[in-house]
Parts: structure tokens; sequence; C-alpha cells
């Protein structure tokens, strides 16, 4: 199972980007698609009003895909969608789940897979896709089953996925280039790396392009990922003392050191991820580790301008490797995907504008657009090439090169696990609380939402 399913992964890298999503889903006109999903004979419904929320806002590379999908879903149904999408961080997860909560859950959701979800599942909020497979047997039926994530509550597949993700290093080929130096490859080790990260800041640059106030997740995965390998990666410690914890305390005092020798944005602390990430526009810092989502920050959608003047001037790349771990060893999978809740499935006139919408939302056309250069769940692989910038093909090369991939670490910790975790960054790398602390005071939370 799992080697198909790499070879699945790997087969649909690269499929965004295709020109009018000529993918090779079906070739009906999506109204002929959406009307004839549910599989009944019944008079049509009229038309109702259902609430979705996803992470497709703000500046979301694929937010103006999804405001053209929704019309799309509204123009061939006649329903209405409230969208009430926010961009992806830790206090949208807190909002989605405080909604559940109060009973004010949408109708259809694009969350998380990993433990995230535990709490709703766990309450009966959401509906398996076992369940809406008794009343619509072709749900998902273009999805590899094996391919479905599991719930950490009863293994059961919940979330229809629609692309999944990797985890690289962006680099600013302009900076690197003034600084005399080659982009890093597949065999650039972390040393190197450092030395790279010296030359940079000597030459009045700031090396590492990162809000370690808000997003210090991407450079915790793989310092830590560089203290074990791929096999190791998702366990998660029992204290700072045993072997894993002592791989998270090592990864915590490299981040440490790296802040230390000034790799950082001199803010890093006190901004923001969107303006510690605009100093790669700028051409005022080399790298940043972030997922396969940005790709859509850099080269724009149909609609909307990318945030760079030259796709050319950046690349991505491994991000290089230290002791067992190899730089071709990645972080990725499939983490996120379309929810159900019960509250729709429950109310006559809109389980079926639910159904239909992640229908709609995860056809292979339209799971390719939004895909962005990352690993799919499709039966279908990888649709006929098309023409792509040199950005996407760098990803496209990247994922394919990978020898191993991990799923994110972080996945596997609650919310109040990697808040804890992650506020404390900024109290390690400054000295001013032990790693050893840090870890300890996070997995004092459970592991699994109750």
């Amino acid at each position: 199972m799992k080697k198909t399913l790499a070879i699945i992964l790997a087969l649909c890298l690269g499929a965004s980007m295709l020109a009018a999503c000529g993918g090779s889903g079906s070739s009906a006109p999506a109204s002929a698609s959406v009307a004839g999903s549910t599989g009944s004979s019944a008079p049509e419904a009229k038309p109702v009003e259902i609430r979705v929320v996803t992470s497709y806002g703000g500046d979301d590379g694929n937010r103006a895909n999804y405001e053209e999908a929704v019309a799309g879903y509204e123009a061939a149904t006649g329903n209405t969608v409230v969208d009430e999408s926010a961009t992806s961080n830790e206090q949208w997860k807190a909002q989605v789940k405080a909604d559940f909560q109060t009973g004010s859950e949408p109708d259809v959701l694009f969350f998380f897979t990993g433990t995230d979800a535990s709490e709703f599942i766990k309450n009966g909020k959401v509906v398996s896709i076992e369940e809406i497979r008794k009343e619509y047997p072709d749900y998902a039926s273009n999805m590899l089953d094996a391919a479905m994530p599991l719930s950490f509550v009863d293994a059961k597949a919940y979330a229809v996925p629609s692309s999944g993700y990797w985890e690289g290093m962006f680099v600013n080929k302009t900076v690197l280039a003034d600084c005399g130096l080659e982009v890093p490859g597949p065999d650039t080790t972390w040393d190197e790396f450092m030395e790279m990260c010296e030359t940079i800041k000597s030459k009045g640059y700031t090396p590492i392009a990162c809000s370690l106030q808000e997003v210090p997740h991407y450079w915790f995965e793989f310092c830590i990922l560089n203290q074990g390998d791929v096999a190791k990666h998702a366990e998660v410690p029992a204290s700072g003392a045993d072997e894993a914890g002592q791989r998270w305390v090592a990864g915590l005092n490299t981040l440490k050191e790296m802040y230390e020798k000034g790799y950082f944005p001199a803010n890093t602390l006190t901004a923001g991820d969107a303006d510690t990430f605009q100093m790669m526009a700028d051409n005022k810092a080399a790298f940043a580790i972030d997922g396969s989502w940005k790709v859509g920050w850099f080269t724009g959608s149909e609609d909307a301008a990318g945030n760079v003047e030259n796709i050319d001037d950046y690349t991505v790349t491994y991000v290089p490797g230290s002791g067992s771990r190899k730089a071709t060893d990645i972080v990725g999978g499939i983490s996120m995907g379309y929810y159900i809740t019960e509250k729709a499935w429950s109310d006559p006139e809109k389980r079926d504008a639910a159904v239909q919408f992640v229908e709609y939302m995860t056809t292979d056309d339209m799971v390719n657009k939004f895909a962005g250069g990352a690993p799919t769940a499709l039966k279908s692989g990888l649709p006929e090439a098309a023409d792509t910038d040199s950005l996407h093909a760098a990803a496209v090369t990247m994922f394919n090169g990978k020898t191993g991939m991990a799923s994110a670490v972080q996945d596997a910790l609650n919310q109040t696990a990697r808040g804890v975790l992650f506020a404390s960054v900024k109290d390690v790398v400054t000295g001013t609380l032990a790693p050893e602390e840090a870890i300890e005071t996070a997995l004092a939370t459970p592991l699994a939402d109750s």
C-alpha cells in the first residue's frame, strides 16, 4: 500500500497550472457533473444556502482559484455559498474548533486530517466517507482509498483529500548570485549551508526569511529531521530525556545557534510571517522554508499576479541535511481535506448541496488545479503535461528526486501542545528557557484532544 501511494504521489506532482484545468478528469461540463452527482431520479431540489469554511483566505496562493470554483459551483447548481474562509494559522484552527463546540460549525469544512480533527470526530460532528457512500455510492470514487487519511479516533476516513503537501526551501537566486554562491543541491550538507549563511550575512543580506514569532515550525521540522531520519521523525517523545526527546532538544538548540549567529531577520521575534517572507520578494533574504502551497504566492494565478517581478529569479530546493538524513529526505504527505458536518448531513435541504460541493471541489481537474505541485490521492495519476514556469518545474524535480518522505511531526501534537511548544521557541533561542523545559511543558498536555 505504501509503495502504491508513493507512486501515485510522485506521478501527481506538477499537475497544477494546467491550461483551463485540462486534466484527466471527466470531460462533462461542470454543471452536468454536479447535477448528476446524487445519482437520484428525484425532482430537482430547490436552491439552498450552505456555509463553507476553508483555509483559502487572506493571501493564500489558491484564493483566486477558490473564488472561481465557488462561482462555478453556484452557477452549476443555483445554490449559494456563504464563504467564511480565513488564513490557516493557530488562531483559525482555534476558531474552527470553537464553532464546533458552540454549535456554529459550517456545513462543509476544509480542514486538517491529523489530531486537529479528533475532537469533532470524537463528538460525532462530521460524517464518515463510509456513511456518505451508503447514500452516494460514487462519493470520492476518483480517490485512492489507500491514500485516504484516517482518523486517529477510529481509523475511519472522514475527509476527501484535495491535495497533499511538501515542504522545501525557497531560494532567492539574485541574492545568492550577488554573494557568489550557488543554489544548494541534493548533496549540500548542513555545515556547508551554515557557511553559506555566514557569507550571505557578511554581504549585508538576511540569510533566512522566517518569523520565529509566528511560523517557527518549518525550521523546527527540518532541524529535528536532521537529528534522525524519516523512519523516526514522527515519533513524539515522552520526555526531553528519551531518544526522541533528545532529537527535539538538539533540533531546538540548532535553531538557537542559528538565531545567535544572526541568520534570521532582526525582527524575527516580533514580526509576522507575511512581513518576513516579503523579504524574499524584496531581495533582502536568501532562503525560506515553506510548503508547496507557497508556490502560488510567487507565481500568482490566472486572475492574480504573483508577488515577485521575475519568477526565474527564484527556485525551490532541498533543505540541506546532516547526520544520517540526506538532503533529499523531505517532509510531506496529505494532511487536509473536505468534511461534511453532521449538521448539514441531517438537514434534508442541505445534504445534496453539501455533497455536490465536495464533489465539485474534488474532481480530477479541480484537484489538479489547486495542487500547485503537491501530491494528490487521485486514481488518475498525472494528467497530460503542460508548459509551466521554472518554479513549478523545480518543484517537480525536487519532489521526484526525493529519497524519503516523513510526515510533519507537529501533526502528532494537539493544538494545545503544539501552541505551547512553538510559543516557547522565542524563549529557547534567546536563552531564557531550556529546550528540555520547553518540551516537558508542551508534553504535559494530552496528545489527543479530549
